[in-house]
């Protein structure tokens, strides 16, 4: 039987079939990330009528970093296409509104599920567990699907809890293949530590604080990424060639060059020094 698998374009985020709703739907907290306070269910004063970003190409330099590196990993257009059918939250109700931003972030959870599951069943090395993988991310599919009461109901961190089983077994999988001693450094504290060179090659990082880490060089083949926090990371000639679960907004919120060697999954940020 074939992969069960998810379209990668509907993982990504299509901001031309979506309403704004990360623009709205979440709340913003003045800070290093964002230059304003905003509610969560009010439009952040730079949507424009279109649903655009009327300061995208300026987002950096007006103070909104934490714009540069979110993703919806698809969740914004399938609320808007799929669970509302394609009507504008400023077109309805006010309770149809506020529906629509409670459901958005919970199908951004699922979605993000999604991806993980996805890139597992590309894995050889987790091909003991492929079939296993399959079922649950059609369930997991199923789920992005229901009615907007469905979802609102869905116990979310539940199915996190039964997908996260399937990931670990499928880290230790991939890195039972890596020689040598692997580094478990789950959920450590490694902010601003200086890594620069390290052997990581098949690290655990699952959920590692490495917040301004100076990762220079460092090699991370076949490392375990999935929840490091890489924000001001310097990847810098880092090799990153293999190491799964890394996601997209990771790669954006740290730092890089043109010799960072990334996984095919993620693209190189523009903003990276070239």
């Amino acid at each position: 039987m074939p992969d069960q698998t998810v379209e990668p374009t509907e993982l990504r985020a299509d901001c031309g079939r979506c309403f704004g709703l990360c623009c709205v739907a979440l709340p913003f907290t003045a800070s290093t990330d964002f230059a304003i306070d905003k509610e969560a269910g009010s439009p952040c004063p730079n949507l424009r009528e279109d649903h655009r970003c009327g300061i995208h190409a300026r987002l950096r330099q007006e103070g909104f970093n934490g714009c540069t590196v979110y993703d919806c990993f698809g969740a914004g257009q399938k609320v808007s296409q799929v669970t509302f059918g394609g009507r504008d939250w400023r077109e309805g109700s006010r309770e149809d509104a506020r529906r629509m931003f409670d459901v958005f972030p919970v199908v951004r959870q699922l979605h993000e599920l999604l991806w993980y599951l996805t890139e597992a069943q590309t894995l050889p090395a987790a091909r003991p567990i492929h079939a296993d993988l399959r079922l649950l991310l059609a369930r997991t599919e199923e789920h992005t699907r229901r009615t907007p009461e469905e979802l609102a109901a869905l116990d979310v961190g539940a199915h996190r809890q039964e997908v996260n089983v399937l990931l670990l077994k499928t880290s230790q999988l991939v890195r039972a293949g890596i020689r040598g001693r692997k580094k478990e450094r789950r959920g450590a504290d490694l902010m601003g530590a200086r890594l620069k060179g390290t052997d990581l090659r098949g690290a655990n990082l699952r959920g590692a604080y490495l917040i301004a880490a100076d990762l220079t060089g460092a090699d991370l083949r076949q490392a375990d990424m999935i929840g490091a926090d890489l924000r001001d990371a310097d990847l810098t000639d880092a090799d990153l060639t293999g190491a799964f679960f890394l996601t997209q907004p990771q790669v954006n919120a740290a730092r890089g060059s043109a010799g960072t060697r990334l996984p095919d999954s993620v693209t190189r940020p523009v903003h990276w020094a070239t």
